[in-house]
């Protein structure tokens, strides 16, 4: 928890409100952003993210598995988060746990749409290898190694860099003439097809501090809030998900107008991202 003075909160309340933030930024800009990929060798894609004084590190590890029942045309998603003790005080313990759980559940809902997947903003049947038998299971982690504040977004920005560094082995499929045996499958070590992450969305979360929000809050200003709206958007401008966190409620015609400040602030981000990531690959060459 961030300790602060009452002058300190009303110094922060009131520059929000005048649009000068206390490190100088306008209500709707983002902090410095820095990307780097391939930082675990051992995974299929990997990335470190940085976002001001949030540092993410974010892995995907594809491994062979079985479509569900309900969705036999899709491959399977599963995304976990760990937040390191050494990143916030508050991380120790329990805190940890609950904070870890409460992203991980966030991130499943704006970027896969639920535990089910259906709806995803991820294209899950890119993942499917014989429909109803053989599909890619993509396993993220997100690991919050400096904590200051706007961990969703950030998290989130990482999982897609992460993907865009993503490899899938190639597989060659040998089909029995008994429909009900299991297809022998052949991995390459050597070709791999690149994950295609045009349609992974990045998410915006809209801080409300006083009668204004922001983007990006900081742990400071975060500790400011009556409540935030993360929304999900690719680059299409299509809203894929949504999530409230904070106690106060929220006129519905507020959230409709953090949505649409949400969709317009994302384009910005989105083509940032972009760039970096390509500032990322062409440096890892």
């Amino acid at each position: 928890m961030v300790g602060l003075s009452e002058g300190e909160k009303h110094f922060i309340r009131g520059g929000i409100s005048q649009d000068i933030r206390t490190d100088g930024r306008r209500r709707l800009q983002f902090r410095a952003l820095s990307v780097e990929t391939g930082v675990i060798p051992q995974a299929n894609g990997s990335a470190r993210v940085r976002l001001g004084a949030t540092e993410i590190i974010a892995s995907v590890k594809a491994e062979l598995g079985k479509p569900s029942i309900l969705h036999p045309d899709k491959g399977k998603i599963s995304i976990f988060v760990d937040c390191s003790p050494t990143a916030e005080p508050t991380f120790e313990g329990r805190g940890s746990e609950e904070l870890s759980t409460e992203l991980s559940v966030a991130l499943q809902r704006c970027l896969l749409g639920g535990k089910s997947g259906a709806g995803a903003a991820i294209d899950l049947s890119s993942l499917i290898v014989v429909e109803g038998k053989v599909c890619w299971d993509l396993y993220i982690d997100g690991l919050v190694v400096s904590s200051d504040g706007n961990l969703l977004d950030a998290l989130a920005a990482a999982i897609k860099v992460a993907l865009s560094d993503t490899g899938i082995p190639k597989v060659n499929v040998s089909l029995s003439a008994a429909s009900d045996e299991e297809p022998e499958v052949d991995v390459s070590d050597e070709e791999f097809l690149q994950f295609d992450t045009s349609s992974v969305p990045v998410i915006v979360t809209l801080t409300k501090v006083g009668r204004r929000y922001i983007v990006d809050a900081t742990s400071e200003e975060e500790s400011q809030m009556s409540s935030a709206v993360s929304v999900s958007v690719n680059r299409n401008g299509q809203v894929c998900g949504l999530t409230k966190r904070g106690g106060a409620g929220l006129d519905p015609s507020v959230i409709f107008d953090m949505i649409s400040v949400a969709k317009h602030v994302s384009e910005q981000f989105i083509a940032h991202l972009d760039s970096k990531i390509s500032e990322a690959e062409a440096a890892a060459e």
